[in-house]
């Protein structure tokens, strides 16, 4: 099994920055691809970006200049550096990983991002 524990989430004003970061613990050689996924009140969960263990990216076409996800393997942790934030970023952010892209077996628990205007 693989575990998933996720920090750096919070409130901010609109234009600000968050950091979040995701540490996997447990079965960690299950874990090709790790990434993160959004879900907001009323919505359905959405892929915000996702990181290969050699680094290839994937991101939605609509936080591409805003939002960077990177990794430290050594560490088995992945960031997501969000700037400019806007008030339609606003909700639970899903640490996930899995063998490859769109194969996600592991969840973290979410960390809530609020950001107000």
């Amino acid at each position: 099994q693989v575990q998933l524990v996720e920090s750096g989430g919070g409130s901010v004003q609109a234009g600000g920055s968050l950091r979040l970061s995701c540490a996997a613990s447990g079965s960690t050689f299950r874990i090709n691809v790790m990434g993160w996924y959004r879900q907001a009140p009323g919505k359905q969960r959405e892929l915000v970006a996702a990181i290969s263990n050699g680094g290839s990216t994937n991101y939605v076409d609509s936080l591409k200049g805003r939002f960077t996800i990177s990794n430290d393997n050594a560490k088995n942790t992945v960031y997501l550096q969000m700037n400019s934030l806007k008030p339609e970023d606003t909700a639970v952010y899903y640490c996930t990983a899995g063998r490859s892209w769109n194969d996600y077996d592991y969840w973290g628990q979410g960390t809530q991002v609020t950001v107000s205007s």
